[in-house]
């Protein structure tokens, strides 16, 4: 069940920061407001999966997840350029989350 909450946890990791693109620096009430909550359900979901999952291991992928999925989100979506180097490095990131979670021992 850790593992679902982490993942729960990078993906809303990745609405929140592609939300804070919309919040215009948190002067857009609604954005804003999505994105506080966002951040804040993020949170607590990665504090429920660190209970059971080692912290490193938790944060690790927490962040890949959310660095590659923005970095995802900004090249489909929101027109980032979505070069062969950008491509590779997502991918490297993904490989990383899928190291901790074989070498996490849960």
């Amino acid at each position: 069940m850790a593992w679902v909450l982490l993942v729960l946890a990078g993906l809303l990791e990745v609405g929140w920061s592609i939300g804070m693109k919309f919040t215009e620096g948190f002067t857009r009430l609604w954005p804003s407001v999505f994105t506080a909550a966002g951040i804040v359900a993020s949170m607590l979901l990665l504090s429920h999966a660190a209970r059971t999952l080692p912290i490193g291991t938790a944060y690790g992928v927490w962040v890949g997840i959310g660095a590659a999925g923005a970095a995802i989100v900004g090249m489909a979506v929101l027109g980032e350029p979505a070069t062969a180097a950008r491509i590779f490095f997502v991918v490297l990131l993904l490989v990383a989350v899928v190291g901790l979670k074989a070498t996490s021992g849960h």
